[in-house]
């Protein structure tokens, strides 16, 4: 089976070509335009324009996902994937629209894909085939903090979720504070690294680690930053070692809370397996703190990560869950509408 798929969620115009053959998974193709350029300046992402640049980026990138695949013959496409949510309503129209003409002009089926099982089973993408259920997937990017119940492919019941801001947000907004570039993930990243001790003794707090629940909370994080950040004076806070410093408070302060209720829902539901999706997931320090506490504390947990170029938006995710989906494949597809709150 071929399957051409179209992601166009958020600020990045996707287009992947996959090739499944006798359960074996080949990426023919999978082109992300990226629009961070674009968004910098305004610390995040602004829906108008995003959607202008995917009508302008939607054609080139087919065409070039197309050329790196080596199709030329239009008819060896089985199926068309599309992401109608959750996202930015504006990004998922143009491209539900796009997919919806080349649906009817190649007359070939159309397969409607929730974007949160993309991220989810991108791991499949990675060769992580091996995966034992019940599972406890934590999905964590700019929109979304999850944890969910899996206890096989289609079959997903949210036990946790964020009641305000998304993890990966908390990263950008206090990145902003910091006056570091946008996307603040990869920047508070990057300066943790450079920090060297303790010099200004940075505490945040770990907003709802010790909850009964699964649900997370980071915006009181952001106030907290905020507030560390004001009463410094100017020397102190425009100090590199100021920024690394409370960068790698940041950090550690997210991973604390995400480890803490994973493993916590992980032993309370038996889970055979945790999986990880999202582009938060992309943080290397993330990674390797799961791996070091699920060896400490449940040491026959299977632990799935996908390839760090699958954990942020991708249309070769959202091709692996049309494939899982095909049985939702239509051949008139003008009543597929898009919901940018869309749950899983």
């Amino acid at each position: 089976m071929i399957i051409l798929s179209i992601d166009t969620s958020c600020d990045d115009t996707c287009i992947a070509i996959l090739k499944i053959e006798k359960k074996k998974i080949k990426v023919l193709s999978n082109i992300v335009s990226s629009q961070i350029d674009i968004h910098r300046k305004y610390g995040g992402v602004y829906p108008s324009l995003a959607k202008r640049e995917h009508e302008k980026n939607l054609v080139p990138v087919l065409k070039q996902s197309l050329k790196e695949s080596g199709i030329s013959n239009l008819s060896n496409i089985n199926a068309i994937a599309v992401t109608i949510g959750p996202g930015l309503e504006p990004c998922l129209w143009v491209g539900l629209n796009f997919a919806k003409s080349l649906s009817l002009i190649w007359n070939i089926p159309l397969i409607p894909v929730n974007h949160i099982e993309g991220h989810i089973l991108s791991n499949f993408i990675s060769g992580n085939s091996n995966s034992q259920f019940p599972a406890i997937c934590l999905v964590v990017s700019g929109g979304h903090t999850q944890l969910i119940l899996m206890k096989k492919i289609k079959d997903y019941k949210i036990i946790g979720e964020t009641r305000d801001d998304a993890a990966g947000e908390c990263f950008d907004k206090t990145a902003r504070i910091l006056g570091l570039a946008y996307p603040g993930g990869p920047s508070i990243a990057a300066e943790a690294l450079k920090s060297s001790g303790e010099l200004f003794s940075v505490n945040l707090p770990r907003p709802m680690i010790y909850s009964k629940d699964y649900d997370f909370s980071f915006s009181g994080l952001k106030t907290a930053v905020l507030y560390d950040y004001k009463k410094r004076s100017k020397k102190i806070r425009t100090s590199k070692e100021y920024i690394s410093e409370m960068a790698k408070e940041i950090q550690q302060s997210i991973i604390d809370v995400l480890i803490k209720k994973t493993i916590k829902s992980a032993k309370d539901y038996k889970a055979k397996t945790i999986i990880l999706g999202g582009g938060v997931v992309a943080n290397e320090e993330l990674q390797r703190q799961f791996k070091e506490k699920i060896k400490k504390e449940m040491p026959n947990l299977l632990l799935l990560t996908p390839d760090s170029n699958l954990c942020t938006d991708n249309a070769a995710m959202i091709g692996i869950a049309g494939y899982f989906n095909k049985n939702k494949a239509l051949k008139n597809p003008q009543k597929i509408k898009v919901n940018s709150n869309l749950r899983i």
